[in-house]
């Protein structure tokens, strides 16, 4: 069966050289890494705005590009929906003619799979339709781009920093909408960014970009646990994604109980049906380690586990190492002074307590204090 994305391209611009060949199934595919490190490059050769020098291009098995066949695809006949870091909406069109002029690039002769009304629903967008542009917030603009691009009855969506104009509030408002796009519109999304907090709470693969080449590439929680890549665990936003199913919630302390394969994780109060599926975000820096239980202490989440690996790494001209320690499968990093790892005597197969507060961890699903119902 074939991939939903097929890339394996060249492409040399200058002094920048794009080589780049990953494979993907995931419903949101992250292009992840710092700037220039050739995301933008990387997705405007799958949209067609860009030739790759060699190389093909396959979307749910449907050749787009492939040089050494001679086969190259005009851009317009792609099916392909492009989401900029500008919603560059038309400003004389009211929000209702400019999700529909999406209809004019939608194939002829064929059925529609983008429905109006679902779209306008996923997005929240019905209470804007008679506005114009103008009127409208940053996160409500990117929300009608979006529904626009997905009116062209697309195959595949590309967001290209869709939120890097936004300021925190309007990102935070946005979020949401992205995740329901994800999960309901049918559409698979290539979604370029360089935010860890972005990818972990959107993504479904991971592929990561440093001078553009391919460096890692995979499920999210495996990608974003990884030491071994600098772009990824030697970031500042350093940290492990955990997969989490809602066991439970003690309404008389505000918490919400979550299954990890790691073990039992206590969480700041969520709504969030018992059964329920989530991802929570634990940074490198909140995780703290012994090599016993800690007892009588405020933190109320603790995890056995062995340390697989350690990074070593300079943080504002101090030493400290990156620990992953894998705990029932679940791969956890912390950040420890070198003194520390030291005293610790750690090192791989070394047995350890992880453990960190439930202020601590962040809940990626968007979801608000359960206890205020």
């Amino acid at each position: 069966m074939s991939a939903v994305l097929d890339v394996d391209v060249v492409r040399r611009q200058g002094a920048f050289s794009l080589n780049a060949a990953f494979r993907s199934d995931g419903r949101l595919t992250a292009l992840f890494g710092r700037s220039g490190s050739g995301k933008t490059t990387l997705v405007n050769v799958i949209a067609g705005l860009i030739r790759p020098d060699h190389g093909r291009v396959l979307v749910d098995g449907r050749v787009l590009v492939d040089r050494e066949r001679g086969i190259l695809i005009p851009k317009h006949r792609r099916r392909i929906g492009y989401v900029f870091q500008e919603a560059r909406l038309f400003p004389h069109l009211s929000v209702r003619r400019n999700l529909l002029f999406g209809r004019w690039f939608a194939p002829r002769g064929e059925p529609m799979r983008a429905d109006f009304e679902k779209t306008v629903d996923i997005l929240g967008i019905g209470a804007l339709l008679d506005r114009a542009p103008g009127a409208l917030s940053g996160g409500e603009k990117q929300r009608v781009a979006i529904g626009r691009a997905l009116l062209s009855d697309p195959r595949l969506l590309l967001m290209d920093e869709p939120l890097a104009s936004l300021d925190d509030a309007r990102k935070l408002e946005i979020l949401p909408y992205i995740e329901l796009l994800r999960d309901q519109a049918g559409v698979p999304i290539v979604y370029v960014s360089h935010s860890v907090a972005e990818v972990a709470r959107l993504s479904t693969v991971v592929v990561v970009l440093d001078e553009g080449k391919v460096v890692a590439a995979g499920a999210t929680s495996d990608i974003l646990s990884r030491i071994d890549a600098p772009v990824i665990g030697g970031g500042p936003e350093a940290g492990s994604v955990l997969e989490a199913e809602v066991i439970g919630h003690d309404r008389a302390f505000g918490l919400t109980q979550a299954r990890t394969r790691a073990g039992l994780l206590q969480l700041p109060g969520l709504f969030a049906a018992v059964g329920a599926t989530l991802r929570v975000r634990i940074l490198a820096s909140d995780l703290l380690l012994s090599l016993n239980p800690l007892q009588q202490v405020s933190a109320l989440n603790s995890f056995r586990g062995v340390v697989r690996a350690l990074s070593p790494r300079l943080a504002a001209g101090a030493p400290s190492i990156d620990v992953q320690i894998d705990c029932g499968g679940e791969l956890l990093i912390a950040r420890v002074t070198a003194k520390s790892s030291e005293l610790l005597a750690l090192a791989p197969g070394r047995e350890v307590y992880a453990t960190v507060k439930s202020v601590s961890v962040d809940s990626l699903a968007g979801a608000s204090y359960e206890g205020a119902r």
